[in-house]
């Protein structure tokens, strides 16, 4: 996740343990980016047909990942960067299995 710059950063001094903890930014911005906007639309809810009401996420998975956190109490921000994490962690799993992506709907 450091290649991204989305590890959190960890402040710890003997006994002094940091509450804030920010991401470093010390990767690619544009792949931070790229992250950001990726799960902004997979959160996002859509329709799935014109003609009806029923409104589904776009990435069902994510999105429950997602209302998870901010079940915990989580900012929106820090939920987001949470998914981006997890989505990076399944982008790299698939790339050392050499596997396709199975969407579930």
């Amino acid at each position: 996740m450091a290649f991204a710059g989305i590890d959190p950063s960890i402040f710890e001094s003997g006994k002094f343990k940091g509450t804030v903890n920010r991401i470093t930014k010390r990767g690619s911005g544009r792949l931070r980016h790229a992250l950001y906007m990726a799960v902004r639309c997979a959160i996002r809810n859509c329709r799935k047909k014109k003609t009806t009401d029923e409104i589904i996420p776009r990435n069902k998975r994510l999105r429950e990942f997602y209302d998870k956190k901010r079940e915990e109490g989580k900012p929106f921000k820090v939920a987001v960067i949470a998914c981006a994490n997890k989505l990076l962690q399944w982008i790299y799993a698939r790339l050392q299995n050499n596997s396709t992506f199975q969407d579930l709907t």
